[in-house]
């Protein structure tokens, strides 16, 4: 790799590029940014990325062979190898990989990690979640804690998701299987077999309480 000197840089905030400091700033050759760009401090841009017009790289991200829509903010994230649509927020602490692609208006939050996938637009994935070998529709709300359980112990499998889909805090999704559109799926579930489009479902192991179970001696 070869990397923009620092004279190099000073030349493209010239050019409508801004800077706000050159302090751990690094941009391959390779890479395109358009005017309009906002990269910080100690970024990494690397490979074949490219930036489009006012997007924002915020300090300590890392863009690696991919490409960033426009108008959309990465805070303190890597993506790696992959398509990010216009107008989304990536991060903090988010990791985008292997050939994913995330659609416009896309909220992707703290230590989400999304793994060839599709994302459709206007979905939400606040925080702490994991989706692997995925299709996902529009407008899919993720709630904390979701995993996309793709990996047997043998082989990867997929989950497709329809649009307008709930997705609840603590759910499991056991691939390989499909949720229509219009779905819910509360808290806490485990799911291991397809839905139909408009479907509830709930499930959770019963709830027991015993009072005065353990008292103080």
């Amino acid at each position: 790799m070869q990397f923009f000197s620092l004279k190099e840089l000073k030349k493209l905030s010239k050019l409508g590029i801004i800077f706000y400091g050159f302090d751990g700033v690094k941009i391959d050759k390779n890479a395109k940014i358009e005017k309009g760009c906002i990269v910080e401090q100690f970024v990494e841009i690397l490979g074949n990325s490219t930036l489009k017009s006012g997007c924002q790289i915020k300090s300590f991200s890392s863009i690696i062979n991919s490409e960033i829509g426009f108008k959309t903010i990465v805070d303190k994230s890597e993506i790696e190898n992959s398509k990010v649509g216009d107008e989304c927020t990536v991060g903090p602490y988010a990791h985008i990989k292997q050939n994913s692609k995330i659609g416009d208006n896309v909220r992707i939050g703290n230590f989400v990690e999304i793994k060839n996938s599709q994302i459709g637009f206007g979905c939400k994935l606040a925080h702490l979640t994991y989706v692997g070998d995925a299709e996902v529709g529009k407008n899919v709300n993720f709630g904390c804690g979701v995993v996309f359980a793709n990996y047997d112990g043998n082989k990867k499998h997929k989950t497709v998701v329809g649009n307008d889909v709930f997705i609840g805090c603590n759910c499991n999704l056991v691939a390989p299987i499909t949720i229509g559109d219009n779905c819910f799926i509360a808290a806490g579930t485990t799911l291991t077999k397809s839905l139909e489009n408009g479907t509830f479902c709930i499930a959770r192991a019963v709830e027991t309480t015993k009072e005065n179970k353990f008292k103080k001696q």
